[in-house]
């Protein structure tokens, strides 16, 4: 399959030459177009350009909600038992301190979510009606990896009549090839240099090419 796609694309590269500037304006802004459709589709699938699935998100230790209540045991300050601890309505402050409202104490509190000892069950008498059973905030959404970074935002094209990209760039470029490449980096500022698993973002297939020659095929016949 791929010495014939070689193959056809020398003469689709000749057929390019030869229609004018405007043309292969047009051409390359319709192949941008669908590649990086193509590729977010792909991203969307969660799978890699040879088709095998993207290595698994990282399963966390316990479940977190920014609604209801949660309980842990923490660390005591005078280095005895640990405590346990009744949190309400806690939000996420930086890098990986969650503050909320700790039931015992009586008063805002913030710990530090990789000192936790152990999470607990929340008891019936704390439990939010409305918050459900915990579970982590966005859940749903966090199943599916590199939703935003695969938007038209983010993952965006350029043409001209001599070519096209499609790729990140800016910001994005930088969060991006440390996925593609499965490089080192810090999950937030506080937080210790973790290595990803190589996931490959960008990259196109033998459809991908194939469908390629069928856009200049039809924009042949179309001319």
């Amino acid at each position: 399959m791929n010495d014939d796609l070689a193959e056809l694309e020398q003469i689709a590269g000749a057929l390019i030459r030869n229609l004018s500037s405007t043309q292969r304006r047009t051409l390359m802004r319709r192949m941008a177009r669908d590649l990086a459709l193509s590729q977010r589709q792909r991203i969307a699938a969660q799978k890699q350009p040879d088709g095998s699935a993207f290595a698994p998100r990282k399963q966390k230790d316990a479940p977190i909600s920014g609604r209801g209540a949660t309980c842990f045991l923490y660390p005591s300050g005078g280095g005895g038992e640990p405590r346990r601890v009744i949190m309400k309505s806690f939000t996420w402050a930086t890098g990986r301190m969650m503050t909320g409202f700790d039931i015992e104490a009586g008063s805002i509190r913030s710990f530090d979510f990789d000192k936790i000892v152990k999470w607990l069950p929340v008891p019936d008498e704390y439990r939010n009606a409305g918050g459900g059973t915990l579970r982590r905030r966005g859940g749903l959404r966090r199943k599916a990896m590199f939703r935003r970074l695969a938007s038209a935002r983010h993952l965006r094209s350029q043409a001209t009549d001599q070519g096209f990209w499609v790729g990140f760039s800016g910001k994005a470029a930088a969060v991006a090839n440390v996925h593609h490449y499965g490089l080192r980096d810090r999950p937030s500022l506080r937080a210790k240099s973790v290595a990803y698993p190589a996931r490959e973002l960008i990259g196109a297939t033998d459809v991908d090419r194939e469908a390629m020659l069928d856009l200049l095929y039809s924009h042949m016949v179309e001319a």
